[in-house]
């Protein structure tokens, strides 16, 4: 079984609005609102790709319902640490020229909910894949990423790892199945510059030699790269008109999870993971299975 941990989620309302002015009334054209956080995107990806996935983390409040509701209504499982205080809003303003986020900080997690999660967690064996992704509420100490890395490595699940923390370095020794950094979370992560694909090829074999056994860097524009202790192939993304960013690195995880999943070939894997991401971003909304099939052929792979 596959399950997503998102520790911060969050309801997204997305905001269509030709252009936005401070100090001042702005009307807006179109508005949404989608059950957010990274690990859940995952999770939504997964499941319009059809592969089966529980989603893990902790919600509460009127905000958790919502999230809960819609999960639930895609037919996707959940399993989360409920607690009392509303999960977080975050504001994706979207004009004609750019795109401003405005997120919340978080819910207040207890030790007791925090507790509930791990149990969860524990109860995972070696055929199962946990997606660790995204931010923490500042309640929660940034060690909850080293004790579940930990008892990941200890029960033998295959942990994928995608947090903008430049802490993700200390997880390595975990040996987590997968990290996905993007371009400005390696320089983070390296204390350098990563500005070009061989920049990230040299600094990705780095993260391959401290531990993870394999490593996606995703660039944007400029496609990604994948390297593991045999392979180095690197993509060029299809083109195509950019609507949205927001989801894209998630989709890309979810698309190369649920190819490996079936099949366990990492090239594949790697292209349908380029193709969701890259279909993500072409639409409004996370990937469809149909879209990222129509651009598998236009991701250009180099081995």
């Amino acid at each position: 079984m596959i399950y997503t941990c998102t520790l911060n989620p969050s309801v997204d309302y997305q905001i269509d609005t030709k252009q936005l002015e401070l100090g001042t009334l702005n009307r807006v054209e179109n508005t949404a609102f989608y059950p957010g956080g990274k690990g859940i995107n995952v999770s939504r990806v997964l499941n319009n790709l059809d592969v089966e996935s529980t989603a893990l983390g902790f919600i509460g409040g009127f905000t958790g319902t919502f999230i809960l509701e819609k999960l639930h209504d895609e037919g996707i499982k959940t399993d989360f640490a409920i607690h009392d205080e509303p999960t977080r809003i975050n504001m994706k303003i979207k004009t004609a020229r750019e795109e401003t986020e405005v997120n919340g900080n978080g819910a207040y997690i207890n030790k007791e909910i925090q507790a509930q999660l791990i149990q969860k967690i524990k109860s995972l064996n070696s055929n199962d894949y946990l997606v660790l992704s995204g931010s923490i509420p500042s309640s929660i100490s940034i060690d909850i990423y080293n004790t579940i890395s930990s008892i990941c490595s200890e029960n033998g699940v295959s942990l994928i790892i995608d947090i903008p923390n430049r802490s993700l370095k200390d997880l390595l020794t975990y040996r987590p199945f997968l990290i996905k950094p993007n371009q400005r979370e390696i320089s983070q992560i390296l204390d350098r510059e990563v500005n070009t694909k061989q920049d990230a090829i040299k600094g990705a074999k780095e993260l391959v030699q401290l531990g993870a056994q394999n490593v996606i860097v995703s660039m944007g524009g400029e496609g990604a790269i994948f390297i593991n202790e045999s392979q180095i192939v690197t993509a060029e993304v299809p083109p195509g008109k950019l609507k949205s960013s927001v989801g894209a690195g998630d989709s890309l995880v979810g698309g190369f999870l649920a190819s490996y999943f079936k099949e366990k070939d990492y090239r594949k894997a790697f292209l349908y993971g380029v193709a969701s991401g890259s279909a993500t971003a072409f639409s409004s909304d996370l990937c469809e299975r149909e879209e990222v099939e129509q651009l598998i052929s236009d991701v250009l792979l180099t081995i």
